[in-house]
């Protein structure tokens, strides 16, 4: 298939039949993606200009996330002013950059927020991602599951995020999983589906890639590793093996999916490697809010600190970078 020309390269994932032959040809090497992952951040480096350019970019692709449960319609909406207004003014005139436009590249809350957090946006074009299937466990009856995916849906979320059940996977259950993720792919209707696989208790690397390519074929928009509220979340060597998946998937359907890591990246010099990383093994599309995302709620102030170094050759304290 020559990428180039296929219709399907800019056309949203609707999936394939499920394949377990390939599920069963997939294995992954561990030590050689260990060793492959633990050179992202000496293989690329970028300084003073080039460097503030990458994090701009960078704020444009996390999602602002606040999924605790002492949220309230407040927060949620300074987040939504964050999200609109990402950088200090004076920080973005010394950078030349006032009229890019800069916002993040969405909101992602709990369902009962969605509202709340969709008229705080109002013509910002910021579009609200919504945590719905019994986020973070997943573990509701899939009738409930799917009735709070159509809830958020008609509150106006153009982005689900939905966690799949582990056990699936740790059973070998893969078409169970595909036809999970198939029936909310449905009730997703035209907004787009994320799916979680909390990858820090998948306990391999081989059922990692085994369960992204179920996703994708049942028609994930983007593979996403974490809730965030595993022990262990978004890592470099997680991430080659789902990027890799993503790369195979879209030779063999020409299909675009997008990647989202997820929880514990904290700082810009983490949010560079990760974008090196889709850059080398992906390419530039996938540098891009369609498709690759950060989920993230403390990163942006480790951002705004590296800009304002790069401006003014001082770091300030993360009190001057104000969040919700």
């Amino acid at each position: 298939m020559t990428l180039a020309t296929t219709d399907l390269w800019l056309e949203r994932n609707s999936g394939m039949p499920f394949d377990q032959t390939w599920l069963e040809e997939t294995r992954v090497n561990k030590s050689a993606v260990e060793r492959r992952a633990a050179t992202i951040g000496t293989r690329r480096t970028v300084k003073k200009e080039f460097q503030a350019a990458w994090l701009l970019r960078a704020i444009t692709l996390i999602d602002l996330t606040t999924l605790s449960g002492d949220d309230t319609d407040t927060n949620v909406q300074r987040l939504c002013a964050k999200a609109r207004n990402p950088v200090r003014q004076d920080i973005l005139e010394s950078l030349g950059a006032t009229a890019l436009g800069i916002t993040t590249g969405a909101i992602c809350v709990y369902h009962p927020f969605v509202k709340t957090a969709v008229e705080a946006l109002k013509g910002s074009g910021v579009p609200v991602a919504a945590v719905s299937t019994a986020f973070p466990a997943g573990l509701a009856p899939m009738k409930t599951r799917l009735e709070e995916v159509r809830a958020s849906v008609s509150d106006g979320a153009a982005e689900i995020d939905m966690v799949i059940t582990r056990g699936l996977v740790l059973g070998n259950k893969w078409e169970a999983l595909f036809d999970e993720v198939r029936q909310v792919r449905e009730a997703c209707g035209n907004s787009r589906l994320k799916v979680i696989l909390a990858t820090g208790e998948l306990g391999s690397l081989t059922n990692v890639a085994r369960a992204s390519l179920t996703a994708m074929m049942a028609g994930a928009d983007f593979i996403k590793t974490s809730t965030g509220k595993e022990s262990v979340n978004a890592t470099l060597p997680v991430t080659l093996v789902m990027v890799r998946q993503i790369r195979a998937y879209l030779e063999r359907t020409g299909y675009r999916v997008g990647y989202k890591p997820a929880g514990g990246i904290r700082t810009a010099k983490n949010a560079l490697e990760y974008l090196f990383l889709m850059r080398d093994e992906l390419g530039l599309p996938w540098c891009e809010s369609h498709l690759f995302r950060f989920g993230a709620s403390g990163l942006l102030t480790d951002i705004e600190r590296q800009l304002e170094h790069y401006v003014t050759g001082a770091y300030s304290s993360a009190k001057r970078h104000a969040m919700p």
